[in-house]
């Protein structure tokens, strides 16, 4: 099991957490989160991060030119789309040779015949849970609802993951499942994480999954 922190912002909690060496980090790009990263972040702390740590900028319904535009100046690896982008939206930026991560968010009214038409345009799905603010809600979705996925495409999976489910999370047998998103379960404030929260999730994930 990878592990993606998102949500990262201020300059010494990211170099805090890349001493922990998390798979992934995410940086958020839309300016309506409190963790919009444009504020704070500058080009250094992500082209210098080391190359085994996967960035992923994190987009809602953005203007494809703009998302890549911001990639490249960012050093970007992995471009996450979070709100209503087509299948010919992803494939833009397939060809800009990004991996893609099409975000879900999921309630019980979801229907997962929505993912098939992204089933060529996207390496990974991210499974959230349903909200206004496009994530980081803190709240998780009912995981008994995963049965319904029925593509062979890998997910993360998202949405108020704390220390306290992880036992719960052992439990779903789904190879597809392959990395967990945290952010707002591990923090200070939007924004900032707390390390040794992140380091305890980080230890019991390698140790136990």
């Amino acid at each position: 099991m990878k592990i993606k922190v998102c949500g990262m912002k201020y300059a010494e909690n990211i170099q805090a957490l890349t001493k922990l060496n998390p798979d992934f980090m995410g940086f958020i790009f839309y300016d309506r989160s409190p963790r919009f990263a444009l504020t704070e972040l500058d080009v250094d702390q992500t082209s210098n991060m080391p190359v085994h740590i996967k960035k992923v900028a994190v987009f809602v319904d953005e203007n494809p030119e703009d998302i890549i535009h911001v990639c490249d100046e960012y050093k970007i690896d992995m471009v996450q789309l979070h709100g209503t982008e087509s299948v010919e939206f992803c494939q833009k930026l397939k060809n800009a040779e990004f991996e893609i991560i099409k975000a879900f968010g999921i309630d019980d009214d979801f229907d997962f015949e929505k993912t098939i038409p992204y089933n060529e345009v996207v390496d990974y799905f991210l499974f959230d849970t349903k909200s206004q603010a496009y994530g980081g809600s803190g709240k998780y979705f009912d995981w008994a609802l995963l049965k319904d996925y029925q593509l062979n495409i890998p997910y993360f999976l998202s949405g108020g993951i704390s220390l306290e489910n992880l036992n719960a999370i052992k439990k779903i047998d789904d190879n597809r499942l392959v990395a967990i998103d945290v952010n707002s379960r591990f923090e200070i404030k939007p924004g900032l994480k707390d390390i040794e929260a992140v380091k305890i999730l980080i230890n019991r994930v390698r140790d136990e999954f």
